[in-house]
Order: structure tokens, then C-alpha cells, then sequence
């Protein structure tokens, strides 16, 4: 059986590619949804992974949801609005919940279309590149339905209010260029060139230590509910935890050195 996400590390850096170009890298069955799951505390457990890539395989990053699916009223979209509650809550709702979790910084690397619950997914990134041929759309509406995975809480998250009600209500595509100008990504790049720049990206990350990568991406989850002086005593806490590892010292060194750090993530 082909792995629907292949998983994939360099030094620090894991590149999570769907791999369902067949179906668009559609995201509406078990497999996939467990499969991210896995990946996620694969990373979360391994202190030597410093940064994730997400990509899609073949033309399209993911085309969301299966519409034939749909059609038919098969997999997470059959039987009784009880059971399509469930098959969300307990489906397609693990993607955001432990993406988003990730520990690592995560670099969504959009090589085509990314369309409603594949918007949804790249949004769930830290940070987003586009290949010249990306497409967003946050499209539920074109289909008389709704974000059922979290869009509603990344997508204004990621370009604000105003602009996400507008993908919302709409349903329209954005191109690569008008994605740059709302912010929906932060670098636009050739299609042959899109793994480069993310890999340059992710190494550019990876050289840090990984308790500040992780404790820095903590912080910044933590302050979009928190109080800001709560916030500043969960800062104060991992800072002095930050102050008492051994990376810490090796980059005050490299610092007067004028050299890289060797981090060993201790």
C-alpha cells in the first residue's frame, strides 16, 4: 500500500509530502488523517528534528476534501448528521489539532492549488512559501458548506478579518501574487525552485538551538489566548530554563567567537 505521507529527514529537517497526487492530495479518509497524526508525535518525540516542511506530491498541495465523496455520501460524509459530526470530531479535527501542535517550527511549502481543507492545512504552518502556480481558496462555500476543520479559527489568524471573510463568503481562488500581498504566504518563488527556497528556509531555522526553537514557537501559540501577564510569566519560566542549557552558553560563545554554534540540544 503506498504511504499517503511520506516522511523524510535531513540533519534537522523533516519534509512531510502527501502523497496522494491521484486524488489531488485529498485529505477525507482515516489514513491520511492517523498518518499526519503519527508523523506529528514522530517529531515531537525526536529532540533531533528542528524544522518540518509540508508539501504536496505531483500538481496540487491538496485539493481538500473528496468531492466524489461527497457526491456519493461515502467515508466521513455518510450517514446520519450525527455520524458526519463524528466523522469530523474524530476524522479530519485530528489534522489541526496535532499539526498545530507541532512542536517545530513549520514551513508549508504550497507547490499548486491549496483548496479549502488544503488552504485550511497550509495556514496551519507557521510560515507558507508559494510556487508561482499555488492557488488558495477557502471554497466550502462554493459546495454549501463550511470550514468543518479549523478554517474559521487559522484563516483570520493568517490575513485578518476582513480579508479572510472575503476568501470565506466568496469562496474564490487567490493567486500566488495576491496571496503575497495579503500575507497568506511570505515568499512567492519559481515552481523548480519552491523545495529550494523552503530547505534554505528550514536550514536557516535548524542551524538555532532546538529548546529556544521550541520554547520561542511555545510562547507564540500560548499568546494567542493569553493574557499578556500571563504570558510574561510563562516567558520568565523558560527563560530561566533557556539560561541553564548548555546550548545557551555554546551560543554566547559562538556570539564572541563570530561563528556558527555547534548545538547538541542539551
Amino acid at each position: 500500500m503506498t504511504e499517503p505521507l511520506l516522511y523524510e529527514q535531513n540533519e534537522g529537517v523533516v519534509t512531510l509530502t502527501i502523497n496522494r497526487p491521484e486524488e489531488r492530495n485529498a485529505l477525507s479518509d482515516d489514513l491520511i488523517f492517523d498518518a499526519f497524526m503519527d508523523a506529528a508525535k514522530r517529531i515531537n518525540e525526536d529532540p533531533s528534528v528542528r524544522c518540518v516542511i509540508l508539501t504536496g506530491s505531483g500538481k496540487a498541495f491538496s485539493a481538500g476534501g473528496n468531492v466524489k465523496h461527497m457526491r456519493d455520501r461515502e467515508g466521513m460524509f455518510g450517514g446520519s448528521p450525527y455520524e458526519i459530526r463524528n466523522s469530523y470530531r474524530y476524522g479530519i479535527q485530528k489534522i489541526p489539532l496535532t499539526f498545530y501542535n507541532l512542536e517545530v517550527p513549520t514551513i508549508a511549502a504550497v507547490n499548486g492549488p491549496a483548496i479549502g481543507a488544503g488552504c485550511d492545512l497550509a495556514c496551519m504552518c507557521d510560515i507558507r512559501i508559494a510556487g508561482k502556480s499555488a492557488l488558495f481558496a477557502e471554497s466550502f462555500v462554493k459546495l454549501g458548506i463550511i470550514p468543518g476543520d479549523g478554517g474559521a479559527w487559522f484563516l483570520p489568524r493568517t490575513i485578518g478579518r476582513s480579508r479572510a471573510a472575503e476568501m470565506t463568503f466568496t469562496g474564490d481562488m487567490v493567486d500566488a501574487d495576491l496571496a503575497l500581498e495579503w500575507g497568506l504566504v511570505s515568499k512567492v518563488v519559481e515552481n523548480e525552485d519552491l523545495m529550494t527556497a523552503a530547505n534554505e528556509l528550514a536550514a536557516r531555522i535548524a542551524k538555532n538551538p532546538p529548546h529556544a526553537l521550541r520554547l520561542a514557537k511555545k510562547l507564540m501559540r500560548e499568546g494567542e489566548h493569553m493574557r499578556l501577564d500571563s504570558l510574561l510569566e510563562m516567558s520568565a519560566g523558560l527563560q530561566a530554563i533557556s539560561h541553564h542549557t548548555d546550548d545557551h552558553m555554546e551560543a554566547i560563545h559562538a556570539f564572541f567567537d563570530k561563528r556558527d554554534g555547534d548545538y547538541k540540544g542539551k
